[in-house]
């Protein structure tokens, strides 16, 4: 049984993504912590009220993020708030913990009992926007064993947006998923350049063909281009597309979920 059938329950899962409020001790940093909660756990359920599958927890507004070394105030505080959610939502529940703490992502999923981790920096290396990150995946499993957490999936973005890809240009996408799939990740994910940008439909087709585990696209999806990426992937995280005007850092707009929604039932 994959990763799909065994955590989502449902063929194709759309996921929603909930960009966590700045964190106390980041720069921008503003709201009492019990404020940061509460809007999440309300995004959260209303994601829940709209049919989604599936949410996501994201630390993006800690901008600018650390590489990996994320301090045990950022571990702590993400894992209240995933606690909580967990408490009022009974959809499975996924984190991502930035930039590439995984780790860290795991230990709170296995705190808060939730169902899967998003990890960036899986295999190989490349030039994030925080520098270099080399790739954590044995590392990343032997502790997941070590905390039995073999019950939460691992997946793993590929050739990640945001990042330089330079020093490994002659490794294509194909090989770089085959080499997730081999190091044992539960699914691999396609975006496009950056935040809410698509992901290139031959990406896509290239990594469909070369690994048997899931396959998700993570970033770009709309309501207006959800028909044309259907087909070529197993899962969709949607965030920019379901905040006002599609820009990430703005509230979620009840109607473009809706919208999205209803797109999803019709395909």
């Amino acid at each position: 049984m994959n990763a799909i059938n065994k955590i989502f329950k449902v063929k194709k899962p759309i996921i929603g993504m909930i960009h966590i409020r700045a964190l106390p001790g980041t720069p921008k940093h503003q709201q009492p912590f019990k404020e940061i909660i509460s809007i999440a756990v309300k995004e959260a359920r209303l994601y829940e009220t709209h049919g989604l599958n599936a949410v996501m927890l994201e630390n993006m507004h800690d901008v600018p993020y650390l590489n990996r070394k994320i301090g045990a105030e950022i571990t702590a505080f993400m894992t209240a708030i995933a606690i909580e959610i967990r408490k009022k939502v009974s959809l499975p529940l996924g984190i991502q913990i930035l930039a590439g703490a995984n780790k860290e992502a795991l230990a709170v999923a296995k705190a808060a009992e939730l169902d899967f981790i998003r990890a960036e920096g899986f295999v190989f290396s490349h030039i994030a926007d925080e520098g270099l990150m080399n790739g954590d995946a044995a590392e990343l499993l032997r502790f997941r064993k070590m905390i039995n957490a073999e019950n939460i999936a691992v997946f793993t973005d590929i050739k990640k947006k945001h990042s330089a890809h330079a020093i490994t240009a002659d490794v294509s996408i194909a090989e770089t998923a085959k080499a997730a799939e081999f190091f044992l990740s539960d699914g691999v994910i396609v975006t496009g350049s950056s935040t809410g940008s698509e992901a290139e439909i031959s990406d896509l087709q290239a990594v469909k063909k070369a690994v048997n585990i899931p396959v998700f696209i993570g970033s770009g999806l709309t309501a207006e281009n959800l028909e044309k990426y259907w087909e070529l992937a197993d899962g969709y995280i949607v965030g920019s597309y379901f905040k006002k005007d599609g820009y990430w850092e703005n509230e979620i707009s009840e109607k473009r979920v809706e919208k999205l929604m209803n797109k999803v039932k019709k395909v």
